[in-house]
């Protein structure tokens, strides 16, 4: 029977697919696919742990003292038939041979199935046997994360021909990263906001993706058809043939569309009255350099550096010579186009577990927005911070790079972030190791920041407006807890009138002045912050074409003329809407766009 299930929408677009879930556990579960040569071996690094795990059964059934009920050792005899199962260890090793998955993937998508099975069993007593068997799952995954991890292949597709969804509870960075070049052609967790990290490398992807679709994992299966609807955060379990016909011409359609869009790549952005505007990048990664080349970028506006430190066990970070490597790899692929690398902004949503302090992992903070990140965690740990910063003014040496720092708020913090940078120039002096010059940026997205910005501007020769985070603190929302995803408003009025007046002053002082959170990305928005006075833009490559496509058709004298009544509005999104009829492209409900999708 089809059903329908609702979240919010975070990318745009049609996908429809086979459902591959990642199951919640109670233990972290890595999530990759492995090379096929090495199919057996996974197989072995499962069957080893199996049998590591029977011999603890065994130790403590022959451990039980005289006088234990007897219970215990039938429960430990259950825990043992369950453990040489092969409904558990055989199908396991399916999934591995025949998904690729690694021995863990593998192990949780088997348990989701069987978990399944056991809800379904009328009597009680078996019912209840479900814990038994997430008990053994248990022991096994925390076995295999004792060994030697897989061997991560290049993530390509091993389903066939039909295509992939990924369904979640959520996804964390480091599997995000993972699966950014995998097969998925669209993601539906149960939490989640907007602007999560989840919602972001979707955009990234350009793929269709809902979140916040609560309880999406219990209720769709291992291997059901689904269409993920991006543009209304639906998503549609074992559709019809009617409806599924209906979504494969959209999809055609959409297709069509982003073939004509293609066709601008190579168009400078120039609006109609002559103004020229900077399309930026935004990557995760080196090699995300040559889409952002492809797809018509004359830069990259933010080099998340955070992504190169995820997915690392606390003794495999990067050194300075790997991230120097990356950085100068980021820089060659840019071809002479400038470079602008964030430090690493950990924290929050994007927490490096087994890192000191405390407050980095999940467990130990009530509110991690809040907590130390970002700035704050690279001064507290000023060994890995000036290892960064040497890296990438060496990285300097080979081109044109910005370095940018992410969270300041304070005359304080800058003093200390200059101190350091001052220190590993006189550093790569002494040692003789040839750096570069770089011209350093503040992000703006914490409200203190955009308060007093005149002091960063007699700091730094720019500034670049984080709107994720700038919204999120100015409304004082957790953008990545679905719970109060809806009150996450880029079109708050006192959130554009930060923005604007940051634009303003940046650019009366003479500093560069760009955005480079999804606002900037977003089509809804070009004729608003134009109107603004920016000219520089920084956004997924996957979303330049569009956004070029509005500043071919807009005059930014005319838009700035219009720019007061909508700071001054009390429902900027409505006035805009008016003022700009660009901006009105319907969506559900009468509503904009960007009220389907952020």
């Amino acid at each position: 029977m089809s059903i329908q299930i609702f979240g919010l929408p975070v990318s745009r677009g049609v996908a429809i697919g086979r459902a591959v879930l990642v199951a919640s556990s109670r233990v972290d579960v890595p999530h990759h696919f492995v090379d096929p040569d090495l199919v057996n071996e996974e197989i072995s690094r499962l069957l080893d742990a199996r049998d590591v795990v029977a011999h603890e059964f065994e130790v403590l059934k022959r451990d039980l003292p005289p006088d234990a009920p007897s219970e215990l050792a039938a429960l430990l005899d259950v825990h043992q038939m369950l453990l040489q199962d092969e409904a558990l260890i055989g199908a396991t090793a399916d999934w591995i041979t025949s998904r690729h998955y690694n021995a863990e993937w593998a192990l949780s998508a088997q348990l989701e199935v069987l978990a399944r099975q056991f809800d379904e069993m009328e009597d009680a007593y078996l019912r209840e046997r479900k814990a038994d068997l997430e008990q053994v799952v248990e022991r096994i995954l925390r076995t295999l994360g004792r060994g030697a991890p897989s061997v991560v292949t290049s993530a390509k597709d091993f389903g066939g021909d039909e295509p992939l969804v990924l369904v979640a509870s959520d996804i964390a960075p480091a599997d995000m990263l993972s699966f950014k070049r995998s097969v998925f052609k669209g993601f539906v967790t149960d939490v989640g906001g907007k602007t999560s990290h989840t919602a972001i490398v979707a955009r990234s992807m350009d793929i269709p993706a809902v979140v916040g679709a609560r309880q999406a994992s219990h209720l769709i299966r291992q291997d059901d058809c689904i269409i993920i609807d991006g543009d209304a955060g639906l998503v549609i379990v074992d559709p019809s043939p009617i409806v599924l016909e209906e979504y494969r011409f959209r999809q055609r359609q959409s297709e069509l569309e982003r073939g004509r869009l293609a066709r601008l790549r190579h168009t400078p952005a120039v609006t109609l009255d002559g103004e020229r505007i900077e399309l930026l990048a935004n990557i995760e990664m080196p090699e995300d350099g040559a889409a952002a080349l492809e797809a018509g970028a004359v830069g990259v506006g933010l080099f998340r550096s955070e992504f190169l430190f995820m997915n690392r066990g606390i003794d495999n970070l990067p050194d300075e010579e790997e991230q120097y490597m990356a950085y100068r790899a980021a820089v060659d692929a840019m071809k002479g186009l400038p470079v602008t690398i964030r430090t690493v902004d950990i924290g929050a949503d994007k927490p490096l577990d087994g890192l000191s302090p405390n407050e980095l992992r999940h467990e130990s903070v009530l509110n991690p927005a809040l907590g130390l990140r970002a700035i704050r965690w690279s001064l507290s740990e000023p060994s890995m911070f000036r290892r960064q910063l040497r890296a990438l003014l060496r990285a300097a040496y080979h081109g044109p790079v910005k370095v940018l720092i992410p969270m300041l708020a304070s005359l304080h913090e800058i003093r200390q972030t200059l101190e350091n940078i001052a220190h590993v120039q006189r550093q790569l002096t002494e040692s003789g190791k040839p750096f570069g010059t770089v011209e350093l940026g503040a992000m703006i997205e914490v409200p203190a920041a955009a308060l007093t910005l005149p002091v960063f501007l007699r700091h730094f020769d720019f500034v670049s407006i984080g709107t994720n985070d700038l919204i999120q603190y100015t409304l004082a929302i957790d953008r990545a807890d679905e719970a109060v995803a809806h009150l996450y408003d880029p079109w708050h009025p006192a959130v554009l009138q930060l923005v604007s007046t940051t634009i303003k002053q940046a650019r009366a002082a003479g500093r560069g002045v760009s955005v480079c959170g999804e606002m900037a990305g977003d089509p809804v928005f070009t004729e608003l912050l134009l109107a603004m006075g920016l000219r520089s833009f920084s956004m997924h490559p996957s979303q330049i074409a569009s956004v070029k496509q509005r500043v071919l058709r807009a005059d930014t004298r005319r838009l700035a003329a219009l720019l007061e009544p909508v700071l001054q509005s009390d429902d900027p999104e409505e006035t805009c809407t008016h003022l700009f009829p660009a901006v009105a492209t319907p969506g559900l409900a009468g509503k904009t766009l960007l009220s389907v999708a952020a």
